[in-house]
């Protein structure tokens, strides 16, 4: 059966690994305090590097090590509303290290074990440095275990967590997944993931991925264990607790569908929830097979306006939405769901190899979704039905997007979610199918899916396969759409025009600080 569900390896062992160092005695931790320097690199070892060189968030990630698997065991307490957590990860060193560090922000951190044996630790600005009883070696691998304690309400920088009336949610994209467990936080190392949640009685616990098991335990309290099939971007982690139903169907070729949905509220979102077998036929014939082991809706059980700073967020295989958009008619809605859904393929099962490269997830989505919207006659929100003459307007605004955003693939950390990703991306899209022809570009969009399936690429992986595709070396035309400070001529259209740069028209930055992506052209 085509949506069978694998149980990684790797996450099953650390399943196994949890069980075994809970009741280890505890590490002690060093002083959190802000370090005086690194040591220098010797023959026996040094400090890995705290950054993946990131053009748009260099702070993010660390080096030294990847992550194979991530087994993150919560339990909530509704009574104090804080988490106690301990995160299992399984890593490979690919350098030998003295000393290593996590991604992690007001996290409360207790205890830290190594290869199953007590380390020091210090938290440092955004850094959890680990300083291992032993040397870890190039190519060998260990687990690290770090107890700790969070309260989802803290104010901090920026939050992956979304505060609700019965529990949490989750939003972490781009760089918060570290305010919710200690990680690796780049999309550049996907790793397997599997939860394990308790939750008092009356609530439910619920994470990306299926569930595998639900255990009755001592004091009223329920736990669920859910393993995702497929490898995950730390960014696109889903954990949420509440008062949920979770309604279950069928989708095309007998992928199972689950939504996790607010109990009050399921009866007034059923007609959207009951989009998704369609939205996912559509996709799939255009994209090929929906490339994970179940996919939902999650309307977050908050009304508050700024519970979270977008309408929609593909967190894997349960897309997370504000409440009240799914209570509108289907043409208000269904174009910014298949946004949603076809983050599936771009940007969750091929993920961003920097976040410069985010125009590849959010171009994608905003291509296909304004498909789906136009063949359905729907107007978009300037009131226009076809791709084209929205095309035509996007080109119009070229130079200026580029002046005031910077090119497609040439973001910042306060551009980053800008209408040049969207839009900018779709158009991009639109003139090379226009240069190559549809069929080619149907071939090269699915050829880079297969190649990069459960990986991540980079824009220079999407120009690579799109010149091998298509039998014609596109690099020098698609580097000028993605990388010039003018917008180049329009293939099929040599009539379309620019609008020429006005310096005192400065476009107005719709992101309030947080992870605002009501850019899309899709609302």
């Amino acid at each position: 059966m085509r949506y069978r569900t694998r149980v990684t390896a790797p996450a099953a062992a650390l399943i196994g690994t949890a069980a075994a160092l809970a009741t280890a005695p505890s590490a002690q931790a060093a002083p959190t305090t802000k370090a005086t320097g690194t040591p220098a690199a010797g023959k026996h070892g040094a400090p890995g590097p705290e950054t993946l060189g990131d053009p748009v968030f260099p702070a993010l990630g660390n080096d030294g090590y990847r992550v194979a698997a991530y087994h993150l065991d919560l339990s909530y307490d509704a009574t104090t509303r804080l988490v106690d957590a301990t995160a299992f990860l399984k890593i490979r060193a690919t350098r030998t290290l003295t000393r290593f560090s996590l991604d992690a922000l007001g996290l409360d951190v207790r205890a830290v074990r190594v290869a199953g044996r007590p380390a020091t630790f210090e938290q440092v600005d955004e850094k959890l440095r680990i300083t291992p009883a032993r040397t870890l070696h190039a190519t060998r691998s260990a687990t690290v275990q770090v107890r700790y304690t969070v309260d989802p309400r803290r104010d901090l920088p920026h939050t992956g967590w979304v505060d609700t009336p019965d529990g949490f949610a989750v939003c972490c994209q781009p760089n918060s997944a570290h305010t919710v467990f200690p990680c690796n936080d780049h999309p550049s190392d996907k790793a397997d993931f599997s939860f394990r949640l308790t939750v008092p009685s009356g609530l439910r616990g619920v994470a990306s991925g299926l569930l595998v098991r639900t255990e009755s335990l001592a004091g009223d309290r329920t736990a669920y264990t859910y393993r995702s099939r497929e490898p995950m971007a730390t960014e696109l982690v889903q954990i949420t607790v509440g008062d949920y139903v979770v309604k279950d169907r069928q989708g095309p070729h007998g992928l199972p569908l689950r939504d996790v949905v607010p109990t009050a509220r399921a009866e007034a979102l059923e007609p959207a929830l009951a989009l998704t077998p369609r939205l996912v036929e559509w996709l799939e014939a255009r994209l090929g097979p929906y490339p994970f082991e179940t996919y939902g809706l999650l309307p977050c059980n908050s009304d508050a306006p700024d519970a979270f700073d977008f309408t929609g967020l593909e967190t894997q295989t349960l897309t997370i939405y504000k409440p009240g958009f799914l209570l509108q008619e289907e043409k208000k809605i269904g174009s910014h769901m298949m946004h949603e859904l076809v983050h599936s393929y771009f940007g969750n099962s091929v993920s961003p190899a920097t976040w410069a490269d985010l125009w590849l997830n959010e171009g994608h989505a905003d291509f296909y979704g304004l498909l789906y919207r136009y063949e359905r006659g729907w107007a978009d929100s300037l009131g226009m039905t076809t791709l084209e003459a929205r095309m035509k307007d996007t080109y119009a605004r070229g130079d200026q997007w580029r002046h005031d955003w910077g090119p497609v693939a040439a973001p910042n950390a306060v551009n980053l979610f800008e209408s040049q990703r969207y839009l900018g991306g779709v158009l991009v899209l639109y003139a090379l199918r226009n240069l190559v022809g549809e069929d080619a570009f149907d071939a090269l969009e699915r050829r880079f899916l297969a190649r990069y399936r459960n990986s991540s690429a980079s824009t220079a992986d999407f120009i690579a396969v799109a010149s091998k595709v298509s039998g014609q070396d596109l690099s020098g035309f698609l580097r000028e759409w993605l990388y010039g400070t003018k917008t180049p001529r329009m293939p099929g259209h040599p009539d379309w025009t620019v609008t020429p740069v006005n310096p005192s028209l400065v476009a107005p930055h719709s992101r309030r600080g947080g992870h605002y992506h009501d850019n899309s052209a899709t609302l």
